[in-house]
């Protein structure tokens, strides 16, 4: 269990564990000091996300196989990217992955607004 809190300033939920994501590899989007990428957003991949991404030089399929409805802890700064880009690229808001704000970690604020976020998100502010 972490003990880190979500975007909505409440207890970071588990985001996956097929694959096993997260910066330390428990499932959880924890952005511990070493974390310098901000792994903080917890996402879901949709084909055009991850062709956006390998455009950028970040192949995630080459990590195990990564492919569209896996869940994954993104960087804050990619999201953003692709949040910014959804207006020039062809696929639109389809770059953008969605977001499970209850497994964010409030540190994406750092780099993300939370009004973005929830534009995204899948599950609902409680």
């Amino acid at each position: 269990m972490s003990r880190s809190l979500n975007v909505l300033k409440k207890p970071l939920a588990l985001h996956s564990t097929s694959p096993m994501t997260g910066f330390t590899r428990t499932g959880y989007c924890e952005v511990p000091g070493s974390d310098f990428g901000n792994h903080a957003v917890a996402g879901i991949m949709t084909e055009e996300f991850l062709d956006f991404t390998a455009r950028q030089g970040n192949d995630l399929r080459s990590i195990g196989g990564m492919k569209a409805r896996c869940k994954w802890c993104l960087c804050a700064s990619r999201w953003l990217e692709a949040f910014e880009a959804r207006g020039r690229e062809k696929d639109g808001d389809k770059i953008v992955p969605k977001v499970v704000l209850a497994a964010t970690n409030e540190a994406a604020l750092r780099k993300v607004g939370l009004e973005d976020l929830k534009k995204f998100a899948v599950d609902k502010e409680e």
